[in-house]
């Protein structure tokens, strides 16, 4: 079995079978978490924020979610200059940072100041993001990026479970101030875990045509590239449908007729529970089955979910969220890995215009779905979910990459 650790910080993308990798696809996940643990644990708090501001609902989840306008911004930056950046530096100074505007919530005096931490934050956090997929697309071979991809989209998903689950308890025992500064504390220990796990890895050469590309000039061969240009989109369409739902819901689920209080919505996240489980299978499910089958397949589990969502049985509500929250993740990891395969060369540029688009999704998907929401009620904002959900299937049709793995 190929050495995972030796004099130095540990490569937590080298490894062998068995034990090795599992610890491998561990710090690769537990990294991840690290990473975007503040992103959605807040909206487990958003009734509790509305009503600490006095605000409706739809500009309490645009505050919340403006840290996807940050990732968005953060994501195109980092890609675009990503062959100039010190991964492991790049990922350690954007945790650290991303501790402050974090602890600056705490006393947050009003929306507007709250909304721009929340950008801060975002473009910590995406920085991090990117430069990580960077560096994994570069130190991974082609059979084993499948699964380090999935790895770290499995963390994402355990964050949005986790982390909901921890902003719920301690704002619920200790107050809003308290959890801004717990969450802080997790920024500095991604920071303390990327010291000891990344080691410091110039980005991966490539061939003189690539080498003498602007960054701009590698944005664009990527943007004529028909099958790139739907994973971008779809990307777009995920994150809004996501939000979409799992930003709203909580509003609906603390009124009547399902009426459930403050803690009990932080275990409703449970609900990600079964999707740290799949999403871990998208690698393989990509390898056997293709990418276009894979993403298709997922769509409609998430699809099949928002009937459920609109019961006013908490159990029936339950199970659509699980089956949305297993669909998008499961389809954001094979539309993250097709990225980081599919391009030819320069991947940190295509890997940051791919989370550029997703969380921009996130973000349009707020400001709209929250519309519907407020004007419209719930009905009409599952209809935007599904109608995003729709488009990214039409999309996965230009999914051709010449090599799937090689």
């Amino acid at each position: 079995m190929t050495e995972m650790f030796h004099a130095g910080p540990m490569r937590i993308v080298q490894g062998g079978h068995s034990s090795g990798a599992l610890l491998r696809s561990f710090v690769i996940g537990l990294t991840a978490f690290l990473t975007v643990v503040d992103l959605f644990a807040t909206q487990a708090i958003l009734p509790t924020l509305a009503r600490h501001y006095n605000v409706t609902p739809a500009a309490m989840g645009f505050a919340v979610n403006a840290s996807t306008m940050g990732m968005a911004i953060a994501g195109l930056a980092t890609g675009l200059f990503s062959q100039k950046i010190d991964r492991r530096l790049g990922i350690l100074a954007s945790l650290g940072v991303l501790a402050i505007p974090t602890a600056l919530l705490a006393t947050a005096p009003d929306l507007t100041t709250f909304t721009i931490l929340r950008v801060m934050q975002g473009l910590c956090m995406a920085s991090a993001f990117a430069l990580t997929l960077a560096y994994l697309g570069e130190q991974c071979s082609a059979m084993d990026a499948g699964g380090a991809f999935a790895a770290y989209i499995t963390g994402n998903v355990a964050s949005n479970l986790i982390g909901r689950l921890i902003a719920a308890a301690v704002v619920d025992n200790l107050g809003i101030s308290s959890n801004f500064y717990f969450f802080s504390l997790l920024n500095l220990a991604g920071a303390v875990l990327v010291y000891f796990t990344i080691n410091r890895a110039k980005p991966m050469q490539i061939d003189e045509t690539h080498e003498m590309q602007t960054p701009l000039a590698a944005l664009r061969a990527h943007l004529r590239d028909p099958s790139l240009r739907a994973a971008f989109a779809i990307g777009f369409c995920i994150l809004f449908a996501f939000i979409g739902t799992f930003t709203y819901v909580n509003f609906v689920l603390v009124r009547s007729p399902i009426s459930i209080d403050r803690m009990q919505l932080g275990f409703v996240y449970f609900v990600f529970a079964p999707s740290i489980v799949t999403t871990l299978m998208a690698g393989a499910a990509v390898q056997r089955f293709g990418t276009r089958p894979a993403i298709w397949g997922a769509l409609a589990v998430a699809a099949l979910g928002l009937p459920l969502i609109l019961s006013h049985s908490l159990l029936m509500v339950l199970t659509g969220m699980v089956m949305i929250g297993c669909g998008t993740f499961f389809a954001q990891a094979a539309a993250t890995g097709f990225v980081g395969r599919a391009a030819q060369g320069n991947r940190g540029v295509a890997s940051g215009f791919y989370l550029a688009c997703y969380f921009s999704g996130g973000m349009v998907g707020t400001a709209v779905l929250g519309q519907l929401f407020d004007r419209f009620g719930w009905t009409a904002c599952v209809a935007g979910v599904a109608t995003s959900l729709a488009i990214a299937g039409f999309l996965a049709a230009w999914l051709k990459p010449p090599r799937e793995f090689q």
